[in-house]
């Protein structure tokens, strides 16, 4: 069998035969060229600018630490509450990830500025689940 591996912009074409491997190619892997406009019909009317798209997630006020998600999963409790005080190493969430439970703790003590999320919401990896101000 031939396979063809990219690993770091090469590819690799490496011949696999009954537990022998041979390297029979290495070639960088060049960019496409970019696409070029096609000119615009002079009797089309312009279309309307299409609407700025959502950001993924909501802005972090000024000042707060965020916690946010080591992984994406779901959220399966919030522990805590806007106005509520935590200490450092308190559990503020549990994230349901690969079929366990994952306990979120505060990375510092403070007061909860805002909570993110909640329960049931699916949150990517890096997406904030409170803030901590």
């Amino acid at each position: 069998m031939i396979y063809n591996v990219t690993i770091n912009d090469k590819i690799y074409e490496v011949e696999v035969e009954k537990g022998k491997a041979n390297l029979l190619r290495t070639t960088d892997v060049v960019a496409a060229p970019a696409p070029v406009a096609a000119a615009p019909v002079a009797a089309a009317p312009a279309a309307p600018a299409a609407p700025a798209a959502a950001p993924a997630a909501a802005a972090v006020a000024a000042g707060s630490t965020p916690v946010p998600a080591p992984m994406p999963g779901t959220i399966l409790d919030v522990k805590v509450a806007a106005g509520q005080a935590v200490k450092e190493g308190d559990l503020v969430a549990i994230l349901e990830a690969m079929k366990m439970e994952n306990e979120i703790y505060a990375p510092c003590s403070g007061t909860v500025a805002q909570v993110m999320t909640s329960k049931g919401a699916s949150i990517a990896t890096g997406d904030p689940i409170i803030t901590i101000s």
